[in-house]
Order: C-alpha cells, then sequence, then structure tokens
C-alpha cells in the first residue's frame, strides 16, 4: 500500500500545481495576475484584475484539483470505506493538491493562498460541511464585500461545523478541521494586519483597466 500512498501523493501535488490563475490569465487574456493587485495566484486576485468572467473557471478549476486528488483514493486497494484510514488517505491526496495550489511546481513555486483548494478537500471529504462553510463565507461577504474576512470566517466556523455533525466519532476529521482552520488563518495573516488597520480593500465586480 505505501507505493500506492507515495504514488498517488505525488500525482496530487502535480494536480494541485496546475495554477488556473497563472495559466488561464496568460492563454485567454495575456496577462500574468502575479504582476498585478495583490500579485497572488488565485480566484480573488483573478477577480480582482480580470473580472467574473475569468474568475469563475479558476475557482472552480481550484475547487476541482483538489476534489479529483481525493477520488484517487478509489484506486488504492483494501481500504474500509468510512474508515479512520479511509479519511486520512484522503487526506493525504487532498492535503498534498492544496500544498500544490500553494507551491505549485510549474510556476516557480509561487502560488495562491489554498482557501479555493482547501473548499474542494471539504467537498470532498464531507459535502454538508462543505456546504455550511460556504454559505458562511457567502453571508459575511454579502455584508463586508471582503474575501479574506469571508474566508478566515468559514474556516473558524468549520471546526464548530464539523463538531456538531459528527460529534467526534471520526477524530481524523476532528482534527483536520482545527488544523485547516489554522492554516487559513496564518495564509491570511497579511490581510488581517490591513483588516485591523482599515486598509483591506472590498470587492468590486469591475474589470481593472
Amino acid at each position: 500500500m505505501l507505493v500506492y500512498l507515495i504514488i498517488f501523493s505525488i500525482i496530487s501535488y502535480l494536480i494541485g500545481s496546475f495554477s488556473s490563475a497563472v495559466w488561464y490569465g496568460k492563454w485567454f487574456y495575456k496577462t500574468d495576475v502575479r504582476e498585478y493587485g495583490s500579485k497572488n495566484a488565485g480566484a480573488t486576485n483573478t477577480l480582482r484584475v480580470l473580472g467574473v468572467k475569468a474568475a469563475l473557471p479558476v475557482f472552480i478549476t481550484d475547487i476541482l484539483k483538489s476534489y479529483l486528488a481525493v477520488q484517487l483514493i478509489w484506486f488504492v486497494p483494501d481500504i474500509m470505506t468510512g474508515s479512520e484510514q479511509f479519511y486520512q488517505i484522503k487526506l493525504l491526496f487532498g492535503v498534498s493538491a492544496v500544498i500544490g495550489h500553494i507551491f505549485p511546481l510549474y510556476t516557480n513555486f509561487k502560488g495562491g493562498k489554498g482557501v479555493a483548494s482547501m473548499l474542494g478537500l471539504v467537498l470532498a471529504l464531507h459535502p454538508a460541511a462543505a456546504g455550511l462553510s460556504l454559505a458562511v463565507f457567502s453571508l459575511v461577504f454579502i455584508f463586508t464585500r471582503i474575501v479574506s474576512i469571508s474566508s478566515i470566517s468559514a474556516a473558524l466556523v468549520f471546526p464548530v461545523i464539523i463538531y456538531l455533525l459528527e460529534k467526534a466519532e471520526i477524530i481524523t476529521l476532528s482534527i483536520f478541521s482545527v488544523i485547516a482552520a489554522i492554516l487559513i488563518v496564518i495564509t491570511h495573516l497579511k490581510n488581517i494586519k490591513r483588516l485591523l488597520k482599515g486598509e483591506e480593500k472590498k470587492m468590486h465586480f469591475k474589470k481593472k483597466q
């Protein structure tokens, strides 16, 4: 089994390394989004720089990368569905894809913050928790128009949602939910500093000229 885990983890990382924000921007808009806005290779900066039409496929692709990586578990033999090991291996593949998104091999290891890719991982692990977290993100965004605070809010409420839905019966999920929340907060430290200073920009759905 170890050979399968190593091979599929590498494949998952390579899948995650496809930086859709960079490649879609270059292919269809002749623009490297890393040179504008927040200089981040993610859906949010793509929205800020190129608009909704460009950001939507980037967002969907980033979700699909980690979601599809998790599905590699079905090619690993002798795994009991629903067991702790089942979720641990799912996490291994999904996290490998998220790492690939944040540190992409194909674009000099300069990727996005991993929010959309993390959503894809959560969606593959626990669709109900993913849906509720997305609902929190959407509500906060509607009222604030600030993506960073919406992402942080969804991340912080995620462990609570997992606890309420699973009652800590699956330890792997509980531990992951806490670690995921911490990681999202860490990747948004610069945003938090700007929020505290009142300098974080609200999102406006207009293409940058």
